[in-house]
C-alpha cells in the first residue's frame, strides 16, 4: 500500500461523506417539518445545544488548555462568541428555516451561493474586477437563482418568497459562518473552536426562545430523524469535513463537499417523495457548478 497518498484518499473521502451527511441531515429536517410540524426554531435549539455539549466533551481530553486559555483574552472570547452567534447559530436557523419553506434539496442548493459572495468579498478587499472565470460562476449563479425562484417564467414565482429569502439568508449566514473563525482557528485549533461555537450558539438560541416552554411531541421515528440531525448532519459531518480540510485543503475539500446538495436532491426524492422540475434541476446544475469554477481561481 502506498502510504504517501493515504491522507489524500482519507480527506477525499471524508469531505464526500461529509457532505453526503449534511444533505441526509437536511431531508431530516424536511421530513420533521412536513410529517410532525416541528418548527425550525426548536429543531435549532435542539440540534446546536445537544451537538455543541457532545463536541465540547469530546474535544475536552485533547484541547482543554486552548479552551481555557481564550477566555482570557476578551478581544478573542469576543470573536468566539461572534462565531457562535453571528455564524453558526444564524446559518443553522436560516438553513433550517428555508427548508420548512421550501426542501432540504432547493435549501442546500441555495446555501451554495456563499461561495460566489465570498468571491464578490475578495474581489472588493483585493480591489479588483472579477476575473473571467469568476464573472463565469456569478452569471450561472443568478440564473440557477433565477430558475429556482421562477420556474424560469418571471411572472410568478415557482418558489415562495419564504423560502428564497431564507435561502438567501442561509447563503449569508454562511459567509460569516466561514470568514469570522478563520484567525480563531488558526491560533486555536479547528475542533475546539468548532465545539465551543456551537454550545455557545445552543445556549444563546436555548435562552432567546425559550425552549423549555415549547410544547413538542414526537412518535420514535420522528426522535430518531432528530437524533440524526445532531448525530449524523452535525457531529459527524463536522468532524469529517474538518478531516478533509487538514488532508486535502479547503479548496478540494469544499468541492467534494458539493455531494451536499446533490445527496439532498437524491434523498429528497427517493424517501420523501419531492418532485423537481427541469428547470429546478438547471438551477441546481447552475448553481453547483459555481463551486468547481471557484475552485480553480484559488
Amino acid at each position: 500500500m502506498n502510504t504517501t497518498n493515504s491522507p489524500a484518499l482519507r480527506g477525499t473521502l471524508c469531505a464526500a461523506l461529509g457532505g453526503v451527511c449534511w444533505g441526509f441531515s437536511g431531508t431530516c429536517g424536511q421530513y420533521l417539518f412536513s410529517r410532525f410540524g416541528v418548527s425550525s426554531l426548536w429543531l435549532t435549539c435542539l440540534r446546536l445545544l445537544a451537538a455543541g455539549l457532545i463536541m465540547v466533551l469530546l474535544a475536552l481530553p485533547k484541547h482543554h488548555g486552548a479552551m481555557v486559555a481564550i477566555w482570557r483574552s476578551p478581544r478573542e472570547a469576543a470573536l468566539l462568541v461572534c462565531y457562535g452567534v453571528l455564524g453558526l447559530l444564524m446559518c443553522q436557523y436560516a438553513y433550517m428555516t428555508a427548508i420548512s419553506y421550501s426542501n432540504a434539496a432547493t435549501a442546500t442548493v441555495l446555501q451554495t451561493l456563499n461561495l460566489v459572495l465570498i468571491m464578490l468579498l475578495t474581489c472588493l478587499r483585493g480591489h479588483r474586477p472579477p476575473r473571467p472565470v469568476e464573472l463565469t460562476a456569478l452569471v450561472l449563479a443568478l440564473a440557477g437563482t433565477f430558475l429556482l425562484a421562477t420556474g424560469g417564467d418571471i411572472r410568478h414565482m415557482a418558489l415562495s418568497p419564504q423560502g428564497l429569502f431564507w435561502g438567501l439568508a442561509a447563503a449569508v449566514a454562511v459567509v460569516s459562518y466561514v470568514m469570522l473563525p478563520r484567525g480563531l482557528m488558526a491560533r486555536w485549533g479547528r475542533a475546539p473552536i468548532t465545539a465551543m461555537g456551537m454550545l455557545i450558539g445552543g445556549i444563546a438560541v436555548n435562552l432567546a426562545a425559550r425552549s423549555w416552554t415549547m410544547d413538542v411531541h414526537l412518535p420514535l421515528r420522528g426522535w430518531l430523524a432528530a437524533a440524526c440531525i445532531v448525530v449524523l448532519g452535525t457531529i459527524v459531518a463536522f468532524s469529517l469535513i474538518m478531516q478533509g480540510i487538514q488532508d486535502v485543503g479547503p479548496v478540494k475539500a469544499s468541492m467534494l463537499a458539493a455531494t451536499e446538495p446533490l445527496s439532498a436532491t437524491v434523498f429528497s426524492a427517493l424517501w420523501l417523495g419531492t418532485t423537481f422540475s427541469w428547470t429546478d434541476l438547471i438551477g441546481f446544475a447552475c448553481i453547483i457548478s459555481t463551486i468547481f469554477l471557484l475552485a480553480k481561481t484559488d
